[in-house]
């Protein structure tokens, strides 16, 4: 009788358990529906690209630079605060990381109420980075031009959406294709103001 009575215990606490934890789930779901969250918008406001040198003297393909970035991330929630707990970012060029940045973003973490943008400022020093040989060719290309440089910006965010005392966490993606202008001589600067909407990924 003893052990029957121990087994029943355990299912009832067993049950109990499962019912808790389905009516938390119902709760946190019915909190989300009605309070909506919205994915996060990031815009490239302002970007430059000084100290840019491209040496073919070795191989493979090395490259000097320094590139500073403006982005802006944008809470287009009506009623669910953000709060931004880490974000890393790197500089891509054709696919291939050039560099992470060279500290951490400024703020590095914040808060933000609803409706709100926050800028971001972002920034990456590469002093003789080696370039992939699939992609060298095209980068020196587009140096010797003197047109634009195409650059990705590769963002990675740990959010936590607040609503009420329940918070959810999330790690969105960000993705930000640049064309920055090749500075027209050596020591000069390339300047890029068009604001360009990036992707963001859940």
């Amino acid at each position: 009788m003893s052990g029957s009575g121990r087994t029943s215990r355990e299912k009832t606490c067993c049950g109990s358990c499962c019912t808790l934890l389905i009516s938390l789930g119902l709760v946190v779901l019915i909190y989300w529906a009605i309070f909506q969250p919205h994915q996060i918008r990031a815009t490239v406001e302002y970007a430059e690209l000084s100290n840019l040198a491209v040496s073919n003297a070795s191989s493979p393909v090395a490259v000097t630079y320094h590139v500073a970035v403006n982005l802006s991330l944008y809470n287009p929630s009506k009623r669910v605060n953000i709060y931004y707990d880490a974000i890393d970012a790197a500089l891509l060029f054709r696919g291939a990381v050039l560099s992470p940045a060279a500290a951490a973003a400024s703020p590095a973490e914040f808060y933000q109420r609803r409706k709100a943008a926050q800028p971001v400022r972002l920034e990456f020093d590469g002093k003789g980075v080696a370039i992939p040989e699939g992609v060298s060719a095209e980068l020196e290309s587009e140096v010797k031009t003197a047109a634009s440089l195409g650059l990705d910006l590769s963002v990675s965010v740990r959010v936590r959406y607040v609503f009420g005392r329940i918070k959810i966490r999330q790690k969105p993606k960000v993705w930000c294709a640049m064309s920055i202008p090749v500075p027209p001589a050596p020591g000069g600067l390339g300047v890029l103001g068009s604001g360009n909407r990036c992707w963001v990924k859940y």
